[in-house]
């Protein structure tokens, strides 16, 4: 059994704005409140081979990993995948951006397997990016329409 999550959240601002400051990995850890670290490793043609780590959790474990990111400003997607896939068999996660009469809708697809023995199953972890997700969206919709307004106001 894999787990699979699909999310989205409309942000009120332009799409360029929106693509540039989500693309900007280099600054995820002012845009998501979860990272500690977010490094670029290698830029492979389109592909970017980063690092993020976490903040500690409640055991002072600091999780981290290796993903390679391919953005495709042309059909306004991203594609992305762990290459450290720590407790996950995979992880891949499509990230899609379309223009509406209401903002930008940016929405998050993630697939994955938990390896065996891993501190959660596919379920657990499925609930727990259900409940993450939409949080880190809407503090991400914030920052990028307080960014968009900032730049308008100029």
């Amino acid at each position: 059994m894999a787990g699979h999550t699909d999310n989205h959240i409309v942000i009120d601002a332009p799409i360029d704005v929106v693509w540039r400051m989500t693309n900007d990995i280099e600054s995820w850890t002012e845009l998501f409140s979860e990272y500690s670290e977010a490094t670029i490793i290698e830029r492979r043609g389109d592909s970017i081979l980063f690092r993020l780590a976490l903040h500690p959790d409640e055991n002072g474990t600091v999780w981290s990993w290796m993903s390679l990111r391919t953005p495709d400003p042309d059909t306004r997607t991203v594609r992305s995948h762990r290459v450290e896939t720590g407790p996950f068999k995979y992880m891949s996660i499509f990230w899609e951006y379309i223009e509406t009469d209401q903002g930008v809708r940016m929405r998050w697809v993630q697939d994955f397997e938990m390896k065996p023995g891993a501190p959660v199953g596919d379920e657990a972890m499925r609930d727990r990016l259900n409940r993450n997700t939409p949080v880190q969206l809407q503090l991400i919709k914030d920052k990028v329409e307080a960014a968009a307004r900032a730049t308008a106001a100029i």
